[in-house]
This record gives C-alpha cells, structure tokens and sequence, in this order.
C-alpha cells in the first residue's frame, strides 16, 4: 500500500480541470532520481500512542474481534500506514505479524510486554529501526556475529579503557551461572537484574553512541551515580528466535539483528534517583532526530538513526586513534 503525499497542497475533493496552459516540470538527470519523503515520525509516534489507548480499553479475551477491527482502522490512518510501509515487511506483512503476535500474546514475567498494549507499543516503536535500516544485511547466525568485521570486542575496547559504560557477559558455564546467583543473594541491588550479554560485539557507530550518552549521563548526575549499563546490543536472527521461545518479546525483525541497536538499563537507576535523567537524555536525543526510543519497562531500546551514522563513526575513529 502506497499512502498519498499529506502536504498542504494536496486537499480532498474532485479535480478542476485549469485553463492556464500545462507547464512541464524539468525531469530530472538520467540515472538520478529524487529520494521518497520519509514518513512523519512524530505524526506515527503520537498517532500509535492514541491507539495504544484505545487497545488497553479492549485488552480483555472477549474484545479480540473489535481489538482486530479497531487495529483494522487505526494501522490504516496516513501517519501509521507510512511507516509500515517502508519496512522490508510491507503495509500489509507488519500488519498480518502484529495480529499474529497478539494472538499468540501470553504474559510472562521474562518479557518486556507486560500487556497487549505494551506488545503493540514495542512492536509498532520499533518497527521505525527496521525502516531505517531496511537495507541493511542481518546477522542470520550466532557465527556470523561472531565473526563480522563489521562488529568490534567490546572486552578488548574495555581493557583498554576505551568505554564509557559498563556491560556484563551472560555467563556461559553452569558454575559461572551459580556464582552470578549467589553474588545476587549476597549483593541483590549491586548490578541489575539482566541476564547480560549474549554477544560482546557492537557496531563502532554503536560504541561512539553509548560512549556519547555515557559522558553525558555523567555530567547530568551526581558524583558516585553509576555509569549508563548497556544490557544489549547485537544478535542474531537465531538469538533472537532463541529469546522468542523463552517467552521474551524478541520481534522479528529487529534492529539488534542489523547491528544498529542497544537496550540500556533504565529501572535500576530508580535507586540512585536518576533514572528520569538518563529517561530525558534519551528522549531529547530522539527528539533531535539521532535515535528511536521504545520503553520497555526495565530496560529501553535505543535504535541509531542513518542520519547519525556517519558522525558516530568518525567519533569512534577519533576516540579510538584509528
């Protein structure tokens, strides 16, 4: 489904044919063609929180009929059909995924949708990271991100002194998992409660972002405030179907699968009474164009935007000497 353009110029209403002679527009140079407009992001990110409204009204089992036509109706309004689209997907693919996902909703306390509003909401927000990067190649395997050129060691970068948050690694063996339970026992509230990394790896852009709201983060709170805490970045489509069928909210497909997002923590920084600071960091910076925001309770989902992309790299370059 293609939408018509909502300039001003264009109202409804049938055509007047004019009398003034027909004046032909240049054509543009051969083999150069203008870039399509990019849909209204403020317009779909207001226009998904009406609707999430109006979801939560109808979240009970007997409403899946009229959850079904209201979505229907809502997806098909110009602001919401424009993104979906420009995803890989389509209008009517990311349209069939959401009812799907919704049918096959059931809460648990692994997920990030703690309701059907919630699911619609991460679903629908991060639908704007797979437009962006729609022609970006995915990581399809565990390997491939592994081995990717394109992604660098976190772990070494680290050593190095060369980050400005902090992370921690899933752990890989079952004592290692033992002990990450006892320190939990011991410590509860000394780290957040994230499984951690799967993959250490990240995009150099990524890293130039994190480090960016890191020194930032900083300098807008007390001294002693822990550092921003990074509890994803990328994965794999196998990952992410792997998360899926534990029961986390995992969609497919996913910014993290392209290299070009991260969640950062945001609930455990409640107790150190900045968790409203970093929430504003992040906001503005959405505001201003660089990122795409999804609050998913404990954790929010930070997506770059292509438009930072070449900045972040030269930072990285520049922080990294290289």
């Amino acid at each position: 489904m293609r939408v018509p353009s909502r300039s001003p110029g264009q109202q409804p209403g049938p055509a007047v044919a004019s009398a003034a002679p027909v004046r032909r527009l240049p054509t543009s140079p051969p083999g150069r063609r203008s870039a399509p407009a990019e849909p209204d992001l403020a317009a779909y990110r207001a226009a998904v929180a009406e609707l999430l409204v109006e979801v939560g009204a109808l979240a009970d089992a007997p409403s899946t009929a009229a959850r079904q036509v209201l979505l229907d109706q809502r997806l098909r309004e110009p602001a919401i059909a424009a993104v979906l689209d420009a995803t890989p997907q389509g209008f009517v693919g990311a349209r069939e995924t959401l009812l799907l996902e919704m049918a096959r909703y059931q809460p648990n306390a692994r997920s990030s949708a703690a309701d059907l509003s919630a699911l619609v909401r991460i679903y629908l927000l991060s639908r704007i990271d797979v437009m962006w990067w729609r022609d970006a190649p995915v990581f399809a395997t565990d390997a491939q991100v592994n081995g990717s050129v394109d992604l660098v060691d976190l772990e070494w970068l680290r050593r190095r002194g060369l980050l400005g948050f902090r992370y921690q690694e899933q752990p890989a063996t079952v004592l290692g998992r033992g002990l990450r339970a006892v320190r939990r026992q011991l410590l509860p509230d000394a780290t957040p409660r994230t499984a951690g990394l799967m993959f250490r790896r990240a995009r150099r852009e990524i890293v130039a972002l994190l480090n960016d709201i890191a020194r930032e983060f900083a300098l807008a709170t007390p001294p002693g405030t822990p550092p921003l805490w990074v509890t994803s970045l990328a994965r794999s489509a196998e990952h992410q179907y792997r998360l899926r069928r534990l029961g986390y909210a995992a969609m497919v497909p996913s910014g993290h699968c392209l290299g070009y997002a991260a969640d950062v923590e945001l609930a455990w920084f409640r107790r150190f009474g900045v968790r409203d600071t970093l929430a504003g960091l992040l906001l503005a910076r959405q505001d201003a164009g660089e990122l795409n925001v999804v609050d998913e309770g404990q954790a929010w989902h930070l997506c770059l935007a292509p438009t930072a992309h070449r900045r972040l790299r030269r930072a990285y370059e520049a922080e990294m000497g290289v």
